[in-house]
C-alpha cells in the first residue's frame, strides 16, 4: 500500500452546508477510501491556509488520484491536494537509485 497525504480546503458554500448539517465528514472520507481498497489512517482539521489533513493508504498511485479526482469533482473544495509518503527504507532505496543514475545524466552546460 501507498501512503499519501491528502490536503484539502473547502468552499464557502460547502462550509455553509455543513454549518447547517455538520454530519461524520470522517467517515465520508473513510467510506470513499475503503472504496478504492483503502483506509483512512487519520483526519485533522487545521486553521490556516487549508482546512485540513488526511492520511491515506491506498494500493497505487491510480487508486489515490482516484479519491483525489472523486473528491475534486464535488464541487466542494477550492482545492485538494495529494503527496505521496515515503518510509526511511523508501526514502534509503531512492537515494540508491539516484546515485546509480546520475552517470547518466548530462547537466545543462555540462559538454559530454
Amino acid at each position: 500500500m501507498a501512503k499519501y497525504a491528502m490536503f484539502f480546503t473547502y468552499t464557502s458554500d460547502a462550509w455553509a452546508r455543513m454549518l447547517s448539517s455538520p454530519g461524520d465528514r470522517a467517515a465520508a472520507a473513510r467510506q470513499l477510501v475503503e472504496a478504492a481498497g483503502g483506509s483512512l489512517e487519520c483526519i485533522y482539521w487545521m486553521l490556516g491556509e487549508r482546512d485540513g489533513l488526511a492520511i491515506v493508504d491506498v494500493p497505487d498511485s491510480a487508486s489515490a488520484a482516484a479519491v483525489h479526482l472523486a473528491v475534486t469533482s464535488t464541487g466542494s473544495f477550492e482545492s485538494n491536494e495529494a503527496y505521496e509518503l515515503l518510509t526511511q527504507d523508501q526514502l534509503d532505496e531512492t537515494f540508491a537509485r539516484a546515485r546509480n543514475l546520475l552517470p547518466a545524466f548530462q547537466a545543462p552546460g555540462q559538454v559530454s
